[in-house]
């Protein structure tokens, strides 16, 4: 069987949780995943020139994901992450200003590797820089014009949104995957009134920029998928929670690869939630 091909353009890090410093990131997690998976995964982003960099590539390297496309900063370090957890798992984040991914750069070889994935995975977070923003969004807009699957993955991280950047990120995608503690700020960017159920707020979300599908993770409620087709509902995988880091890039991870695949959107589903529920049981966002 070909494996999907698949991109992922954002940040790489470290987050330096309460027993230790555990690799992540949204674009690196959503890699690690992928390629566990069964994906062909390539990842743009970028480290510093520093022990944390060399850490990062190789644990990339380890999953089988193609690092050609991985830039060195040499005037920044590898991005590091505060991260706080409450008593039921759930983190916060102190995201350290700038790093290395803040500063990818457009190249010729990440041009001409676009027109041979099948699909590009991005964020929010990612866009928080002017340089790797407009990276990101020509990356978007040649991957637009051949037709390539663009998925759009919200992590809204305080300071480094506004209603600006979700509704362009957005409108780039032809699939959204938010979390439900996401949806009130998004839907506050597209004036959605409060009064409409969740469903019908991912309707409008949907329709508002003719979104293939929009899918909304309730933590251990489990999660919905909004498209042409209708509504699916799946409820939670029980489980026992360690922390959260990494389980909505794990879903994410698989509900794209099922989608590649083609299988049925129910199908996909339960297995993205079942997935993600495991990541929930170990500390950090990814295996090891």
């Amino acid at each position: 069987m070909i494996k999907p091909r698949i991109l992922s353009i954002g940040e790489v890090l470290w987050d330096l949780l309460p027993d230790g410093a555990r690799f992540g990131g949204a674009a690196a997690n959503f890699s690690c995943h992928a390629a566990i998976l069964g994906g062909d995964v390539s990842i743009v982003s970028a480290v510093g020139d520093d022990d944390s960099g060399n850490d990062a590539l190789k644990i990339l390297q380890s999953f089988g994901i193609e690092i050609s496309l991985m830039q060195r900063i040499k005037d920044a370090p590898t991005g590091s992450v505060d991260v706080l957890l409450d008593s039921a798992g759930k983190p916060t984040f102190e995201i350290h200003a700038g790093s290395a991914w803040d500063y990818i750069s457009w190249t010729n070889e990440l041009e001409a590797r676009i027109a041979n994935v099948d699909a590009i995975h991005f964020g929010t977070l990612g866009q928080r820089s002017e340089i790797s923003r407009t990276t990101i969004r020509k990356l978007l807009s040649v991957a637009k014009a051949h037709g390539i699957l663009r998925v759009l993955d919200v992590n809204l991280r305080k300071p480094f949104y506004d209603a600006e950047l979700i509704r362009e990120s957005i409108a780039w995608a032809n699939v959204l995957k938010l979390s439900d503690d996401e949806l009130i700020e998004v839907a506050e960017a597209f004036d959605i009134p409060s009064c409409l159920t969740t469903t019908e707020t991912l309707r409008a979300i949907r329709e508002k920029y003719r979104l293939d599908l929009v899918v909304l993770t309730r933590g251990a409620e489990g999660a919905l998928v909004v498209s042409h087709q209708g509504t699916i509902d799946q409820s939670g995988i029980p489980t026992k929670v360690v922390d959260t880091v990494g389980a909505g890039d794990c879903f994410i991870a698989a509900f794209l690869l099922g989608l590649l695949r083609g299988e049925p959107h129910q199908d996909i589903l339960r297995i993205a939630c079942d997935k993600a529920s495991a990541v929930c049981a170990h500390s950090g966002a990814v295996p090891g």
